[in-house]
């Protein structure tokens, strides 16, 4: 008992310390005093991953068409904000692209990276309400291991970015990974326009590929940085390598999984008439790295009879 207390204070004593690195131009942003906020939301999310399930077990599904369509395109709009704002900025500010340490002035410039990051930041919380849809759609197999752990780290991990190194080569990773999805909200937003526009949703693959290609791209770039000497923060930098490893083990399993894996010869009949099944039942699946290629029944039991709840 006596270790775990010498523990917690040591943690404490830490923390105390590293707020006086910490920036302090955001410490008086929406969101940045204090972790509490970031880690209460986070916390939440896992509550309703586990209550959600259960309460949906014994209820139709909801739609949501029309709240899908507005979320994921506002979701377009944010992230190519975002990206538009840390492109315009950092040209302005004349970043360079291979190294760029952290400047904690209230250069105009300087400001405005730090705000899109900000957004961006608050952007990982707003994606929470991806999972939210999928409980309550009921496509309980799209909630992933993969979904989960990308939802639930981004957000706080995003946090201590923000506190710690709003800018520099921070906007790097967040311009790449917004102008993605842009790319993917965008595919989600034309998915649940209907089945009209299931003929033009054909580059979902190159989604994955895309998300891959970037986790390999953020560590070529930290490395490098690493390599040269880069005056930007090695624990930041060797974090993010380490958290792309893990992105890029995940979606490699994934996309095996959904485009690469060939079913077995004594399942193929039965795996066709189950897929021909759910395309009479009008089920459609969509993955991007989100969630599994197939999708057997609504979390493999029986519903009640009935119409699907409206939004």
């Amino acid at each position: 008992m006596e270790a775990v207390v010498h523990l917690v204070n040591d943690t404490l004593e830490f923390y105390k310390w590293s707020l006086t690195i910490a920036d302090k131009r955001v410490e008086s942003w929406p969101m940045m005093s204090s972790p509490i906020p970031t880690l209460a939301i986070s916390c939440l999310y896992l509550l309703f991953l586990w209550a959600g399930p259960r309460y949906m077990q014994d209820r139709q599904p909801y739609i949501l068409r029309k709240t899908l369509i507005v979320y994921n395109f506002s979701m377009v709009v944010l992230n190519f904000y975002i990206a538009k704002e840390l492109l315009l900025a950092s040209r302005a500010a004349g970043y360079s692209y291979l190294c760029q340490p952290v400047s904690y002035s209230n250069d105009v410039n300087e400001v405005r990276i730090a705000s899109a990051l900000w957004w961006y930041y608050i952007s990982k919380g707003v994606e929470f309400l991806d999972t939210v849809f999928f409980i309550l759609r009921k496509k309980f197999t799209q909630v992933s291991f993969l979904h989960v752990y990308h939802h639930c780290t981004m957000f706080i991990l995003w946090w201590i970015g923000m506190k710690w190194v709003p800018g520099g080569q921070s906007f790097f990773g967040a311009s790449i990974n917004s102008s993605i999805h842009v790319l993917m909200y965008g595919y989600y937003g034309l998915a649940a326009l209907g089945p009209l526009m299931q003929k033009y949703l054909w580059w979902k693959k190159y989604l994955t590929i895309i998300q891959m290609i970037q986790f390999h791209v953020t560590i070529g770039h930290a490395g490098y940085a690493l390599y040269t000497g880069c005056q930007f923060p090695a624990w930041m930098q060797w974090t993010l390598i380490g958290y792309a490893v893990t992105f890029i083990v995940l979606f490699a399993n994934f996309y095996y999984h959904a485009y690469r894996r060939k079913p077995s010869s004594s399942s193929s009949s039965s795996s066709s008439q189950k897929a021909g099944k759910r395309t009479a039942n009008g089920t459609s699946t969509l993955a991007n790295g989100h969630g599994k290629a197939g999708e057997p029944g609504e979390n493999g039991k029986r519903q009640k009879k009935g119409r699907a709840k409206k939004e």
